[in-house]
């Protein structure tokens, strides 16, 4: 318990490390509610990056957002994050908008010369997505997708585990994240269609992204998918469900169990916004785990996707003499370091040259959003909207 608070105390208030002469200065699309937690927090304990600005469509709100943490410009208006983006002292953009403005905002970014954080889902399409990376690469700028859980210790562990032959062949992959009904409000913007709402482009970019991290590639076919909707909200998932096909994992991983290598490895995930009260009145439990099962054992991380506040490994496995032994370890690395604050260690890193701790390149982003269409077309929903912005590009 001890170290759970002292975790939780030196997230929020971190400890500040002299800047560097010349650090890199951030500036911050939309004053939503995550910016503090995947981003102004992990920069105030970083010694070569600050949060210079922060632009919002109503002054009131930039400044006062402004003050708050800190930042020292406040951009408002209809124009404000134009005017964050003609601003020549910020280097980087934190794109955390909703999802329906992701690819505008971005693209006009990278055109402005920033490199780009920006919030999960990259864009709303797959094609968008790999439009905003070619040109990141055209323009010599880094964007990363914020698909913070992949830069945490604790996720990378479980990957060691699953690849080092440990459980022997894999043969199914599960990955859950929902939460009880009550939290997400009928006005919030997850639940607009034009704005690219929906558990599958919510928590679903993480299940799908974790079981393909683990599976080690990329679904073969969607099996079944279904979405739980609503009459108020028939465009949008409340809840979905899919069972993909993966090819066997490696070589090395079948050579553990020759003999029981599947050809094809099953994969099940499953998103839900608002949860079902079991008996009509009692909340049910977030979903929070990821599941792999070999032939020789199998191995759950809980809370994987914010294994920064709390998470377990558990394994279990059956050796070559046929002894299973069960153990449960822990991850967390750095004190007061959160899976956003290892993200924002290696975006600094990539784009002052150097080589992060852990990174994915863009087809990584561009793949999981068009599994993310592919699911959706299988639920009978159909793809999110495309952006109509017109970019003008270099």
């Amino acid at each position: 318990m001890v170290s759970l608070f002292r975790r939780l105390y030196l997230v929020f208030y971190p400890l500040q490390p002299e800047p560097t002469s010349a650090p890199l200065k951030f500036g911050i699309l939309g004053a939503a509610t995550i910016a503090p937690i995947a981003l102004i927090l992990p920069a105030k304990s970083h010694a070569d990056a600050v949060v210079h600005a922060v632009a919002a469509r109503d002054q009131k709100r930039a400044d006062a957002f402004a003050k708050k943490h800190g930042i020292a410009k406040a951009y408002g208006g209809a124009a404000a994050y134009q005017d964050l983006l003609d601003d020549p002292e910020i280097d980087a953009v934190y794109n955390s908008l909703p999802n329906g403005l992701h690819y505008e905002w971005t693209m006009k970014a990278l055109a402005a010369g920033k490199h780009v954080l920006v919030e999960k889902p990259s864009a709303d399409t797959a094609d968008e997505t790999r439009r905003m990376f070619e040109y990141a690469e055209k323009k010599g700028l880094v964007l990363l997708e914020a698909l913070h859980y992949r830069f945490h210790p604790a996720t990378q562990r479980m990957k060691e585990i699953v690849d080092s032959g440990e459980l022997g062949a894999i043969t199914h992959v599960d990955a859950n994240l929902a939460i009880p009904s009550g939290l997400i409000k009928d006005s919030d913007i997850r639940m607009s269609y034009a704005l690219g709402g929906g558990s599958l482009m919510d928590m679903g970019c993480y299940t799908l992204s974790v079981a393909r991290y683990l599976a080690g590639a990329d679904p073969l076919r969607v099996v079944t998918a279904s979405a739980d909707t609503s009459s108020a909200f028939p465009r949008i998932d409340m809840g979905a469900t899919a069972t993909l096909v993966f090819p066997s994992l490696s070589p090395a991983l079948s050579a553990a169990s020759p003999d029981a290598a599947p050809s094809e490895v099953t994969a099940t995930m499953a998103s839900h916004f608002r949860l079902p009260a079991r008996l009509g009145f009692i909340p049910q439990l977030p979903q929070l785990s990821a599941h792999v099962i070999g032939t020789r054992g199998r191995v759950t991380l809980f809370n994987f996707s914010s294994p920064w506040l709390y998470h377990y490994i558990a394994v279990k496995s059956t050796d070559e003499n046929g002894v299973t032994k069960k153990r449960t370890e822990k991850v967390y690395g750095n004190d007061g370091w959160t899976s956003y604050r290892y993200q924002f260690e290696a975006f600094v890193e990539k784009v002052r040259g150097r080589v992060p701790h852990h990174w994915y390149d863009a087809q990584d982003s561009v793949n999981n959003l068009q599994w993310i269409e592919r699911i959706y077309e299988a639920t009978g929903l159909g793809s999110r909207p495309e952006s109509t912005a017109q970019i003008v590009t270099d």
